[in-house]
C-alpha cells in the first residue's frame, strides 16, 4: 500500500494579495466611437502572475506579452466572469491598464479558485 503524503495546496488565500474590479463597457450616447465603464460587477482579492521569464521567448513570438493570469477564490454564484467583461489591477503598474479577459479556467484539482487569463485592452 502507498503510504500517505500531505500535498499542500498549489494557491491559498494568504497569496491574494491584489484587489481588482471586474466591469463592463457600453457604448457612449451619441456619434463619438468608444466606451464608457457601466457598472462594478465585483470587486476581490487575486494572485496576479505576469509571463514567467522562462516563456519570454515563446510570449514574444505568439504576441502575449502583456498577458496576465488572475487567480480568484471562486465566487459560486455570485458573479460568473465571461470574455465580454473587463478587468482593472490595482497596483502602481497596472493602475492605468484594462485588461479584457479572454479565457476563465476553473481550478480543477483545487475547485475553491478560478484563473482568468486577460489581455491588455487596446
Amino acid at each position: 500500500m502507498h503510504p500517505f503524503k500531505y500535498k499542500p495546496p498549489r494557491i491559498h488565500t494568504g497569496e491574494l494579495r491584489t484587489r481588482v474590479t471586474f466591469y463592463v463597457y457600453v457604448k457612449n450616447d451619441g456619434p463619438l466611437p468608444g466606451g464608457k465603464p457601466k457598472s462594478i460587477l465585483y470587486e476581490t482579492w487575486a494572485k496576479i502572475d505576469q509571463v514567467w521569464s522562462k516563456d519570454i521567448e515563446m510570449a514574444k513570438a505568439n504576441g502575449t506579452l502583456s498577458d496576465l493570469t488572475i487567480s480568484i477564490r471562486d465566487p459560486r454564484s455570485a458573479f460568473s466572469p465571461t470574455n465580454k467583461h473587463y478587468v482593472q489591477v490595482h497596483t502602481p503598474e497596472h493602475e492605468k491598464l484594462v485588461f479584457n479577459i479572454k479565457q476563465t479556467i476553473p481550478d480543477i484539482q483545487n475547485r475553491d479558485f478560478i484563473k482568468i487569463i486577460a489581455e491588455v485592452s487596446a
